[in-house]
């Protein structure tokens, strides 16, 4: 699977790329930037993720000979070729010269400010709109939703969500974002390989089904499988099954072995989990770990331990991967300032609508992030980097009366150089490094914000006069005289 190809992309951004190459636009620049209009699972926070791949894209981004053989094979409404040869060679030769800021992997993130912010030649960071968006979105969802689970899980949680992934690269992207949520392994072996995952994985109910019984299963399995085993106990009747875990495990000891755990993946988990911790305790098998699965999520797993639930680990598959109820992040790619020559000052742009949440912030943008003498997390600044903030104090972006003074002096830039001039500048993090990251950062968000029933609303606001501009510059579109 290649990391970035060029034509993972929609057609209009090769046609518009096309229509700003015929009308001599390519040596303009843009500033645009990525942002989402609300935090997904009615949750308090996003978590940052796929960066990583945009770096994989800046590093690799190329149009091959076969890419562009196939865009000039594309035929327009009336049969000639959609694509122009001189502007196909010029894609041909173009290597990326963008400018990207964007805020680490395991970052906790909010509606409307800005988590990724592309300048450099308008076209480029064009085409970069797509692949960005898909990368970006996807994995912070699927990061987001594994933060939950093991916020509440408060033990390991292995996802195995691949065989009702979104396809192989659904499956592949999102066992990495669910590791840098915090699970601690994946069934997934191509993405284990691929990111130096942690994979994990037992038997299936075929193994059991396999065999004249169910012990003789059980013994062959330790057998052929001895470290790590883990016995799938409720192909048949689930007590029966611990029994004859049991029995294997006293076997076990008996070689010198240990039986890791057991699994169960259906019925009421909370009973057969206590049942389980008994029957196991009782016979001298206290190290023996209930592993439970079977359609988890974190609102399942919050139920379970609510119940006094004797489960040491989860393995969460199908609500993991595909993010569960919230298919997609409302993640959007806005041009926010333009100009024409690198000689000139930079023309801010923004979308106007109906809806004030729709409408997009103007000019070259970056975010502070705020932290009080205990190093938690307050509060966001969205300001222009041409207009140093000179205060501290933010305005809500949907509310003008809602104001807030923020600790002075007391934050970091939430936007971090990624690339100069098309050339990558971060290092590269291991998946285990990067989940690091993101275990305190959420330590550093207030519990309020993290709850699942109405979390508090973190404080994300603009700096007055960046407010000021949009407003003027919204009513000027709207064709409102302010005087």
């Amino acid at each position: 699977m290649p990391k970035a190809p060029a034509l993972l992309t929609d057609l209009y951004q090769l046609t518009q790329a096309q229509a700003y190459f015929q009308n001599g636009l390519v040596d303009w620049d843009g500033s645009f930037y990525l942002h989402f209009r609300a935090n997904p699972f009615g949750g308090g926070y996003t978590l940052a993720c796929g960066m990583a791949q945009i770096a994989e894209m800046i590093e690799d981004f190329s149009f091959t000979v076969d890419d562009l053989d196939y865009l000039a094979s594309l035929p327009s409404a009336s049969g000639a070729a959609l694509f122009r040869p001189d502007f196909l060679d010029y894609l041909g030769a173009m290597r990326l010269g963008l400018d990207i800021d964007a805020v680490k992997e395991g970052v906790p993130v909010f509606p409307y400010e800005p988590i990724v912010r592309i300048s450099g030649p308008l076209m480029q960071a064009q085409l970069m709109e797509t692949a960005l968006l898909n990368q970006v979105g996807f994995q912070s969802l699927v990061a987001t939703k594994a933060a939950r689970i093991c916020d509440v899980a408060k033990g390991p949680v292995a996802e195995f969500g691949l065989r009702r992934a979104q396809g192989p690269a659904g499956g592949i992207f999102a066992a990495r974002a669910a590791c840098v949520g915090g699970c601690s392994s994946t069934s997934d072996v191509e993405a284990g390989r691929r990111f130096g995952l942690p994979v994990s994985g037992t038997h299936a109910h075929s193994w059991v089904m396999a065999h004249l019984d169910e012990l003789a299963a059980f013994r062959a399995f330790s057998l052929g499988m001895p470290e790590g085993c883990v016995l799938l106990v409720d192909t048949y009747e689930v007590e029966r099954g611990i029994q004859n875990a049991v029995t294997v495990a006293l076997e076990m000891e008996q070689r010198g072995q240990r039986l890791a755990g057991i699994r169960i993946d259906s019925g009421d988990l909370a009973w057969y989990s206590k049942r389980a911790r008994l029957l196991l305790d009782a016979a001298g098998l206290d190290y023996v770990k209930i592993i439970v699965s079977n359609d988890l999520d974190e609102y399942a797993i919050q139920s379970l331990r609510d119940q006094g639930a004797c489960i040491d680990s989860w393995g969460v598959g199908t609500r993991l991967v595909t993010a569960y109820e919230e298919p997609a992040l409302s993640a959007v790619y806005k041009l926010s300032a333009v100009r024409r020559s690198k000689h000139e000052a930079w023309m801010p742009t923004m979308k106007i609508s109906a809806q004030l949440a729709k409408a997009t912030l103007p000019g070259l943008l970056d975010v502070r992030r705020y932290h009080d003498e205990e190093q938690n997390i307050v509060g966001d600044m969205i300001y222009r980097l041409d207009a140093p903030p000179s205060d501290d104090l933010v305005i809500d972006p949907l509310d003008k009366l809602r104001r807030k003074r923020l600790p002075s002096g007391r934050y970091v830039q939430l936007l971090e150089p990624l690339a100069r001039g098309g050339k990558v500048l971060w290092p590269q993090l291991s998946v285990a490094e990067i989940q690091q990251t993101a275990k305190r950062n959420l330590q550093c968000l207030d519990a309020s914000c993290r709850r699942f029933l109405n979390p508090h609303s973190y404080v994300v606001g603009l700096e007055p006069g960046l407010h000021n501009q949009r407003d003027q510059l919204r009513s000027q579109l709207h064709g409102v005289d302010l005087e």
